[in-house]
């Protein structure tokens, strides 16, 4: 009874909020209409609709194959998809690709909604991935392979990461994620002990074997042959640094971290002295002056769009975040920056810290460890995406040019997301049956 009233309380919770979500998205929808005149745009009440539509789909979807899941996931990812897709429709008055791409960033929303329903319908027992750890690896690791495969592997913006067949193009390395993540959290729920404890001696300590630590040197062989082959730096760090947070979380044993810190700077020393590519972001890093009109411009551009933001923003309509290139995809964050000033940046940075923070909660309220070592492994690949592309845009770290969680356009990310979102809310709703947290009568989202 007490799992019941908590559920329908998260719901209405979920629903008050998806409200909100909506309204803000028609209400940015019509001031990037209005910047550019007096008069509404005429698809206005298609697009309540449209947005409405979506957001009830999704939850009456939770309402009814996981109602006692998590109250906040779901709205604060349709907030950060909302914030994207207005940019996106912004951007399409500048003409060039962005009207096509906000037209096809409507589509992809529907299919990550689709993908979504589906994930929830059909993962009744996330432990499927637990029992089948190693075909989820061998078909993580085909898919990440995919693009170098003759023909069907193409090449965009200099990195080899696309597969096209017929009229479809998408990453596959969105797809790896979402099995690599599994397979992770699989092995090092069955190989704990061993990882923590050790066995074999050397003089007073207890070390793990070669064999158990193989996944380790796995992860970072194949994080240096997507970097070698697909040049693809942001897969490449994202793949190496979740299964090292992963492997810290699990074991909690400082050795680790010493230890993956010793072989990322080793892969990245080795990169930076055989990779072209891999020298140029670095110097776009550290001096994109050099090179202000070639490969310099984009990272300038973005500096200044963020500057010209100020604290509140140009407006939404107001600014030119066309001037840097790809202002929808590697810099939509410019995008934000610039039109929604220091106060919307913030804004965004703090939903996907509450978006991260209530991952991390589902994990530390799960009792099975492989549940909750999957659900600190979405919210460490969500976290750590985030960081990269943040911290490139705002030169923290060197740009990866790996796409911003929800926000920025592209339908495998977004579709490849949403799948996680949903094993996230299936793996809250587990928790909350087996035993609903301190405050659920109270009515905690």
């Amino acid at each position: 009874m007490a799992v019941a009233s908590f559920a329908r309380s998260r719901r209405r919770a979920e629903l008050s909020l998806g409200l909100l979500v909506v309204a803000v998205t028609v209400g940015g929808y019509i001031l990037v209409a209005l910047a550019n005149g007096p008069k509404l745009p005429p698809n206005v009440a298609i697009l309540l609709a449209w947005v409405f539509g979506l957001y009830a789909v999704a939850h009456l979807a939770v309402r009814r194959f996981a109602p006692a899941a998590d109250g906040t996931l779901l709205p604060i990812a349709a907030m950060l998809n909302g914030i994207g897709f207005v940019m996106i429709a912004r951007l399409a008055g500048a003409g060039r690709d962005y009207p096509q791409q906000a037209r096809a960033q409507s589509v992809w929303v529907a299919i990550g909604i689709v993908a979504f329903v589906v994930t929830l319908i059909v993962v009744r027992d996330v432990r499927i991935f637990e029992r089948y750890r190693y075909i989820a690896l061998l078909l993580g690791i085909g898919f990440m392979l995919l693009p170098l495969v003759p023909v069907i592997g193409q090449s965009k913006g200099g990195g080899r990461l696309w597969v096209g067949l017929g009229p479809v193009n998408f990453e596959p390395n969105e797809v790896s994620k979402v099995l690599l993540v599994a397979f992770f959290a699989a092995y090092l729920s069955e190989k704990r002990e061993l990882l923590t404890q050790g066995r074999i001696r050397i003089g007073r300590w207890f070390v793990p074997s070669p064999r158990d630590l193989g996944p380790l040197l796995l992860a970072w062989g194949m994080s240096l042959l997507v970097l070698a082959y697909e040049q693809d730096i942001g897969t490449s760090l994202l793949f190496f640094g979740v299964f090292a947070a992963m492997l810290y979380i699990t074991t909690r044993r400082a050795a680790y971290i010493v230890g993956t810190v010793v072989l990322l700077v080793v892969g990245a020393l080795v990169a930076y002295k055989a990779f072209g590519h891999v020298r140029v972001r670095v110097e776009n890093w550290t001096n994109p002056w050099a090179h202000p009109n070639g490969s310099g411009l984009q990272p300038i551009q973005g500096w200044y769009a963020l500057g010209s933001g100020g604290v509140a923003g140009t407006g939404l309509g107001l600014g030119r975040p066309w001037l840097v290139p790809l202002a929808s995809t590697d810099y939509m964050f410019t995008s934000i920056g610039e039109e929604l000033g220091l106060v919307g940046s913030i804004g965004v940075i703090a939903l996907f810290m509450l978006f991260v923070g209530s991952a991390f909660r589902i994990a530390v309220d799960t009792v099975r460890p492989f549940n909750k070592l999957f659900a600190a492994g979405i919210a460490t690949i969500i976290g750590m995406q985030t960081f990269l592309i943040i911290g490139g845009v705002t030169r923290v770290i060197p740009l990866t040019g790996i796409s911003l969680p929800f926000v920025s356009y592209g339908g495998s990310s977004l579709i490849a997301n949403f799948v996680l979102l949903a094993i996230l809310m299936r793996l809250s709703d587990d928790s909350a049956r087996a035993e609903p947290p301190a405050g659920a009568l109270a009515g905690a989202p």
